[in-house]
């Protein structure tokens, strides 16, 4: 659609400049013609829409132009007389024949009649596709998408190419966890992203940008890359907006709503949406527990039952002045709040080394949680003359406060006694973040960009339990988390014919405090570092290019891992946070080709990552037993080096206009190097030994088919292969969604249906081996099968919207891309 319009400015310019110099020797002066172009329904201003001259002897354009965001147009003409075309995508065109132009004038309104031949072959051509492949980034735009209908952010970004999400809900990147995840540009204010993510509705999204390697502008965390999560603002011109309302099985409950006024001066919008959800979900853990002979010792198979209830509220109000025709000033509030109660009800089974079954304890673990979040956003952005020079100033001001009270419950069938177990977890958070950035376009094809950020976070976690009313002090601690980080970065982008090339540099001081108040102990780690960055493109073809890309990247250890404090749902199996972990760091090499036909995009990328002190899950004894049982301790160490080398494609094909498949298929081998020491309960030495190399991949398909009586029908299927650890392996996982929907009301209603996980198949199957320790094998399934109906309905808003944005040939980010 760009593309049309690009070569249709491009005609009417040049045909204008061959006009004029033929009509320059006979000095005549020209006139105005003005008037405003709308659409005849709605009374919506059309942007974009072209006005022809043409002389009615002859079929050639003389003169022309388009309208602006108002509809309106002014277009210079030398007196005479004119055929005049009215022309809009999708539109009926209008011609005003032998029009007769002396002296400036005025058209007046002029309107576009729907031509509802057209239509469908234009909806065709102008709806965004799900995956935008571009030769840095791939941007999947939600709209588009009927399998997030219903659903949360973490549901979006499972049915991206190249992303996954577990069933904890930890998203990884090309099989990477150490992802930076950005909402709108700026890192999350939650406490708990996984849990932050199943809270924002799938509606109040706009698009997801997948960055495998950042450049040097971007926020220096995350060594596998970036997501940056684009919240829907509204940007039609007058009243406008999207309802949303769903129901599903298990309990699904949910309505939201995007509405914005727009005109000349501001641009008001708000998101609303309100959900009530049931998340059931179940886990088996069965151990096989090892004398030192590794001869059997005795088994617990530990069955668990999951039944989550939440309400979530998830609101913004915000308002953009246009301070004038270059300077615009965002200011916007986030407000989110959500309750939760969850039970986890948990058995373990225990049989003696014949495996004959000997008792069951009962663990019943009642939980409810309250998180509630308030932001304030603030975005200055002063655009100069020359096209490309900008200057962008912001901020963003959070405080969150999450309280999670729980009671656990333990008894056992061959004995009376039950337990009482009380965890409190209060943790409240304050998080300032202030940015600008300033983009200076040089020489043709260069420009110059300089930056800062200022990052601050202070989370402070109160975390107490009490076994049968009396405080257990080893698990009872405050714990006061300090970051600082001041960042700031350069970069310099050139275009030379067919090569582009964009180096940056950034410098990262970082303070940060790790605070067990409880106990007095105090841990600073002051460190500061350079990360440079450099891409180099060179286009092949008009529809070809291949890239070559580097970074330097960071992995801050934050919460739960550094809270030396544990969930005792189980009693046998007990997480605990190592406060004194240090960051990991990442080089990450990338090398890209992309390539476009007709129906097919094509895009391929080799990786290479190198990190030190790489995060490791470490399970060890305890020293302390329950009946007999020992409890095993899982913490996170810095104990290797991790070589992690991939290779992956990702394919979009539109074989026909009612038939869209996108894919992405990615293989990757993971080399980790390191020991890990330590004494154990016995004063003993024990060497932990985590070499090991491990290969695996993952694939995803996506088929959008237009059925009869245009019902769209979305499938999509994902395997993910096994994968070897140090201490085990994670089994391989097949899984499938899908959905139908079915614009109604004159396509201003939309019905949905969707089906999420259809063979109840997705879930963590893990073992574990641990000489002269355990054998174990888990599986987990956070969220069973889940059925979601939804209709939405649209006002004054067309289902494929046609805002259109000029071409750059650099993004706003200051990366050069590839325009195919």
């Amino acid at each position: 659609m760009r593309k049309i319009q690009f070569v249709l400015i491009l005609v009417l310019f040049f045909t204008s400049l061959i006009n004029f110099a033929q009509e320059a020797p006979q000095a005549k002066s020209k006139v105005k013609v003005s008037g405003k172009v709308i659409e005849k329904i709605s009374k919506q201003p059309l942007e974009y829409a072209t006005i022809t001259f043409k002389d009615p002897t002859n079929p050639k354009a003389l003169s022309g132009g388009i309208t602006n965001a108002k509809g309106e147009f002014d277009i210079a003409v030398l007196p005479g007389v004119y055929n005049i075309t009215i022309e809009f995508i999708s539109f009926k065109a209008i011609e005003i024949k032998q029009k007769n132009i002396q002296a400036n004038s005025s058209l007046g309104l002029i309107f576009l009649d729907e031509d509802a031949s057209q239509l469908n072959e234009v909806v065709v051509r102008a709806e965004k596709t799900t995956v935008e492949i571009k030769l840095d980034k791939k941007v999947y735009n939600v709209g588009s998408d009927l399998m997030v209908k219903g659903g949360t952010v973490s549901d979006v970004l499972d049915n991206i190419p190249s992303v996954s999400v577990d069933v904890e809900g930890n998203v990884s990147l090309r099989g990477n966890e150490n992802v930076k995840v950005l909402i709108d540009g700026k890192p999350s204010n939650a406490i708990n992203i996984a849990e932050a993510l199943r809270l924002i509705p799938a509606d109040a999204i706009e698009k997801v940008e997948v960055i495998t390697n950042p450049s040097a502008r971007y926020d220096a965390e995350g060594g596998g890359g970036l997501l940056n999560i684009v919240l829907k603002k509204g940007k039609n011109l007058g009243l406008n907006g999207t309802f949303i309302a769903s129901t599903g099985y298990p309990d699904n409950y949910g309505i939201s709503g995007t509405v914005n006024f727009k005109s000349e001066k501001f641009n008001l919008f708000t998101n609303q949406g309100y959900n009530y959800r049931n998340s059931p979900g179940n886990m088996i853990n069965e151990t096989e527990y090892l004398n030192a002979d590794n001869t059997t010792k005795n088994f617990v198979i530990e069955p668990r039952i999951n039944e989550r209830y939440g309400k979530g509220y998830n609101g913004n109000f915000g308002i953009e002045l246009y301070l004038d025709k270059s300077t615009s000033w965002t200011n916007t509030i986030n407000y989110r709040k959500n309750n939760g109660d969850d039970t986890d009800n948990i058995f373990q089974k225990y049989y003696d080394a014949d495996y004959v079954y000997d008792y069951t304890r009962n663990r019943i673990n009642v939980e409810d949680n309250k998180s509630e979040n308030v932001e304030f956003t603030t975005n200055f952005t002063k655009n100069f003359k020359k096209e490309g020079h900008k200057l962008t100033v912001d901020g963003s001001f959070s405080s969150n406060d999450d309280n999670t009270n729980a009671l656990v419950t333990d008894s056992a069938n061959n004995s009376d006694i039950i337990k009482l177990d009380k965890t409190l977890n209060h943790q409240t958070q304050n998080r300032n973040l202030i940015q600008m950035d300033y983009v200076l376009p040089l020489a043709k094809g260069s420009q110059f960009e300089v930056g800062y950020r200022g990052d601050f976070n202070k989370l402070l976690t109160d975390y107490q339990v009490a076994n049968d009313g009396v405080i257990n002090y080893n698990f009872t601690n405050t714990l006061e988390y300090k970051e600082n980080v001041n960042a700031l970065y350069t970069q310099y982008g050139l275009k030379v014919n067919k090569i582009s090339v964009l180096l940056g540099l950034r410098w990262e001081d970082s303070n940060i405090e790790v605070n067990q108040l409880s106990t007095n102990d105090f841990n600073t780690k002051k460190y500061n570092n350079f990360f440079p960055s450099a891409f180099f493109t060179y286009e092949l073809s008009d529809k070809s290019s291949a890239s070559l890309s580097y970074s330097r990247r960071i992995q801050r250890p934050r919460g739960r891992m550094l809270n030396p404090f544990s969930n005792l749902s189980s009693n046998i199996n007990i997480f605990i946070g190592n406060p004194d972990l240090d960051p990991a760091f990442t080089d990450a090499i990338d090398f890209g080709y992309i390539k476009r036909w007709d129906k097919l995009t094509f895009n391929t990328s080799l990786y290479v990552n190198k990190t030190t002190d790489v995060f490791q899950m470490a399970r060890r004894e305890s020293g302390e037993f329950v009946n007999g049982t020992p409890i095993i301790i899982t913490s996170p160490i810095n104990v290797a080096t991790e070589y992690r080398t991939g290779f992956e494609f990702t394919l979009n094909y539109s074989p026909y206009k009612w038939w869209k498949v996108n894919g992405n298929f990615n293989f990757f081998r993971n080399e980790t190097q390191g020991d890990f020491t330590y004494i154990n309960f016995n004063d003993n030495e024990v060497t932990q030994n985590f070499d090991n190399t491990a290969t695996s991949w993952f694939t995803r398909v996506t088929s959008k088919v237009t059925l009869p009586y245009k019902i769209e029908w979305q499938t999509n299927a994902t395997y993910n292969a096994p994968q070897k650890n140090a201490q085990g392996e994670v089994l391989g996982n097949f899984s499938a969604n899908l959905a139908f929907s079915k614009d109604v009301l004159k396509e201003k209603g939309t019905v949905s249906f969707n089906v999420s996980d259809v063979f109840n198949s997705r879930k963590r199957i893990m073992e574990t081996y641990l000489p002269g320790v355990l054998n174990s094998h888990s599986e987990m399934q956070w969220r069973e099968r889940q059925f979601t109906l939804s209709f939405t309905y649209r006002f004054n808003k067309q289902k494929n919207e046609r805002e259109k944005q000029p071409k750059k040939s650099m993004n706003e980010g200051g990366e050069m891309e590839f325009q195919g």
